[in-house]
């Protein structure tokens, strides 16, 4: 992939990251965190992580967000919309983001080996799907059926609180 692509979904991710946290609107704050995530999955795919791209998009992008949108027209939007900001939590989240920056900084001014280039994959061309298939369902089916049923009851638990009782 090119450099200039490379910026381009960089900046794509962290402009519509920072999206997620500035915006008032619940939906467009997960909107912008779907558009966040789809710079995601361009940048797996720069790196030839294919299946992860897609999945990033399928998953995440397509199945998680639906159920943040689903929970969040649960919600009283009108109540959020008349919150006001508090501005001492303000203030700590701005110097919390402030310190991490200043630290991650920090990291990469000590950081001697990033100007080299990384050495070429060993094996160009792996089955991606085949294998984490079959690692999938060959050592972790089990804890891959726990998390099925745990979205489940997960799912018909959100419905069952978000039910109204009829007057």
């Amino acid at each position: 992939m090119p450099s200039f692509l490379f910026w381009i979904f960089a900046a794509i991710m962290l402009g519509f990251g920072a999206a997620v946290v500035i915006n008032r609107n619940p939906v467009a704050s997960a909107l912008s965190l779907v558009v966040s995530f789809i710079g995601l999955s361009a940048l797996f795919m720069s790196l030839d992580a294919y299946f992860i791209g897609i999945i990033q998009v399928l998953v995440y992008a397509g199945a998680v967000m639906v159920l943040f949108l689903f929970i969040i027209m649960l919600l009283d939007l009108r109540a959020e919309e008349r919150r006001k900001i508090n501005v001492v939590a303000f203030a700590g989240g701005l110097a919390v983001a402030g310190a991490f920056f200043g630290q991650v900084f920090f990291v990469i001014r000590q950081l001697r080996g990033a100007d080299k280039p990384f050495p070429p994959l060993a094996s160009p061309r792996s089955d991606d799907v085949h294998d984490i298939g079959r690692l999938l369902f060959d050592q972790y089916n089990l804890p891959f059926q726990i998390i099925g049923v745990l979205v489940l009851v997960a799912t018909i638990g959100v419905i069952v609180l978000s039910k109204r009782e009829l007057r």
